[in-house]
């Protein structure tokens, strides 16, 4: 497990991020690695994290994360810090919410946030039109424009939170206030009450 240490991730004077593998961490085999090749879905979600002032590695997952329990697992840690980045369509138009991979999105809530008749769950034909990246690795950023974007509040239980990198493979540390900031989004919870 990669311990970060400075937050906010912000490249000024009075902050740097640093990577520390402990001596133990050393010894355990990671289930992600450097990239050597990014792809280039990556490498524009790497641009717009630098565009906006994040010093921050977007790093490759060893397999496949279909689930929020299978990135965690891959991540070492708890369920709830993966970041999902789901677009929806929302009265035909493209709406990105960033989710705590502990529950589910509560639809009919978002719509009523949004002000929207209907949000419901697109295709992948629209996912990747409108972000550029495939289902599975959708990131927070790096789509050809803007998405109006939501995030759940409940990522802020978490200092770090790991969000996709563009690739289903790819991920990246980041925190709530990050996410707020470089997506524009809204704070809101939106959690499926059960």
């Amino acid at each position: 497990m990669l311990v970060w240490h400075s937050s906010p991730h912000r490249d000024d004077a009075s902050t740097r991020n640093a990577w520390v593998l402990s001596e133990t961490e050393r010894k355990v085999t990671l289930a992600y690695r450097e990239i050597v090749t990014m792809h280039p879905n990556g490498m524009r979600v790497q641009a717009a994290l630098e565009a906006r002032g994040v010093r921050t590695r977007i790093v490759e997952t060893l397999e496949g994360s279909p689930t929020a329990v299978t990135a965690a697992a891959q991540l070492d840690i708890e369920v709830g810090q993966v970041a999902n980045s789901l677009l929806f369509e929302a009265d035909g138009k493209p709406l990105l919410v960033i989710t705590s991979g502990q529950h589910r999105a509560d639809l009919a809530r978002i719509a009523a946030f949004v002000g929207a008749r209907i949000v419901r769950r697109p295709g992948a034909e629209f996912v990747r039109e409108h972000t550029g990246q495939p289902i599975g690795g959708v990131a927070p950023l790096g789509h050809p424009i803007p998405i109006r974007t939501i995030v759940d509040l409940h990522l802020a239980t978490w200092d770090v939170v790991w969000a996709a990198g563009g690739h289903p493979h790819y991920v990246y540390p980041t925190s709530f206030a990050e996410l707020i900031e470089v997506t524009n989004g809204l704070p809101f919870d939106v959690g499926l009450r059960e």
